[in-house]
């Protein structure tokens, strides 16, 4: 950041008085500019035993499959983020249920929440961010091709619970691999 949204003045990285953390701070109207995670969400989303996946027409990964999700967008619930990234993606109607993974990616400033949700039906196609979309069996995921470590665990977590039919929440961390 150089540049206060507020006045248009310069800013300056330093820690605010009765603050602990750097901040950027305008050198004149000495407003604070706060810079927070940002929160992705989306859906597992799944019809007769089969989950969606979308095969990313955008970079970041570029070729690989992941769950419909995205960033959420001011004036919107979590909820909504999830369902309208489902629409977005794959073209289809999901009928949000619970929150299912909470994953922190604190090197990326990035929250993953995704949703349990039930497609409407077995409508979809590849929405402008995607390629191909399918609906496949858990056994025809393809693992190698995953885009990120959010949808594998969202996925090897769902796979382990839908045997005891009980979908906890669950939350992890994914952090930079050492020496990247």
């Amino acid at each position: 950041m150089q540049y206060c949204s507020e006045c248009g003045r310069d800013v300056s990285l330093r820690v605010p008085e009765g603050d602990n953390l750097p901040r950027y701070v305008c050198d004149h109207c000495n407003t604070i500019h706060y810079q927070n995670p940002r929160i992705v969400a989306g859906a597992l989303a799944l019809h007769e035993g089969r989950i969606l996946l979308c095969k990313r027409a955008i970079e970041p990964r570029l070729g690989y499959w992941t769950l419909p999700a995205g960033f959420m967008e001011n004036g919107e619930t979590i909820e909504e983020a999830a369902a309208r990234e489902t629409m977005e993606e794959a073209c289809a109607i999901v009928r949000v249920e619970s929150l299912y993974t909470v994953i922190n990616v604190p090197h990326i400033s990035q929250v993953h929440m995704m949703y349990l949700g039930r497609l409407e039906g077995p409508g979809h196609r590849p929405g402008p961010e995607s390629l191909e979309t399918e609906l496949l069996l858990p056994e025809e995921i393809p693992w190698e091709e995953l885009a990120f470590p959010s949808v594998r665990f969202t996925l090897e977590s769902y796979l382990e619970d839908r045997h005891k039919g009980e979908f906890p929440l669950r939350s992890t961390a994914i952090r930079r691999p050492a020496g990247t």
